[in-house]
């Protein structure tokens, strides 16, 4: 089940993990495999990719990442596979990417005895990224037709829970979500607060604004891992964040509410 009407549908750099995600969902949807149990087999993955940076086996570290990656995009599928939507499995998705992001970016401070602060901040700007693609992705989702509507634009309360999970449950998961990703809300809200006044993005804009999503991010890593710069990935992220702003602009000037 896509999460967006047809006409809406863009080439999301980020998700390249889809296809073989959907193959692992087919094998998983009729067994007693929950998205929770999935979730935490990407949680795994991403751990044994911290331990591969750690022991500077870099290429294997790569792999574990983009397995997590394509692990990842196999939980939400699961749940519409089995029309078993959870508010507390997308905030748990949610928590083990920033977790990991975190965990990720400290390995890599501690092998390459970067600047601490620095890559404290390209932890900062990584999140910040992510958040703008989230934050235009999921009004894209709520105003398509029959799009998926499980993400709200502004994550102000708790929701109410749905068939078959606890409300207490939901409540716990939304309070930690909001206090590890309630800073990078605040501040790209703050930054582009008419955005979800806008009809509809083009796709082709869409496209270029995935180059924030968490897997296109993890690729990049992967990548600089391979070829050895790992020296790199801290600063790189850094100033990859100017586009941060080039993409705001474009929507106000040319996508106005």
């Amino acid at each position: 089940m896509s999460k967006l009407s047809a006409q809406d549908k863009f080439i999301d750099l980020s998700d390249y993990g889809r296809p073989i995600a959907n193959i692992l969902v087919n094998q998983l949807k009729k067994t007693r495999f929950t998205p929770i149990h999935v979730t935490l087999l990407f949680g795994i993955s991403g751990l044994i990719a911290v331990y591969f940076i750690l022991k500077n086996h870099y290429f294997l570290a790569g792999f574990f990442i983009i397995l997590k990656s394509i692990i990842d995009a196999a939980d939400g599928e699961l749940a519409r596979a089995k029309k078993i939507p959870s508010y507390t499995g997308r905030y748990l998705d949610s928590v083990f990417d920033i977790i990991l992001n975190f965990l990720f970016l400290m390995s890599i401070f501690y092998v390459t005895k970067s600047n601490f602060w620095m890559t404290i901040l390209a932890f900062f700007c990584i999140q910040l990224q992510g958040t703008l693609y989230n934050y235009y992705y999921v009004i894209l989702r709520n105003k398509s037709v029959g799009g998926d509507s499980t993400s709200k634009i502004f994550e102000y309360k708790s929701p109410k829970a749905l068939v078959g999970e606890s409300q207490k449950m939901v409540d716990i998961m939304f309070a930690i979500y909001t206090i590890v990703y309630g800073v990078f809300d605040k501040i790209i809200h703050t930054l582009d607060s008419d955005a979800y006044k806008v009809k509809t993005f083009p796709n082709w804009f869409m496209t270029f604004v995935s180059i924030y999503g968490l897997g296109f991010q993890l690729l990049i890593i992967t990548t600089m891992l391979a070829v050895n710069l790992i020296e790199f990935i801290v600063p790189f992220f850094i100033i990859y964040s100017v586009f941060i702003f080039a993409f705001i602009g474009i929507r106000k000037i040319f996508f106005k509410a």
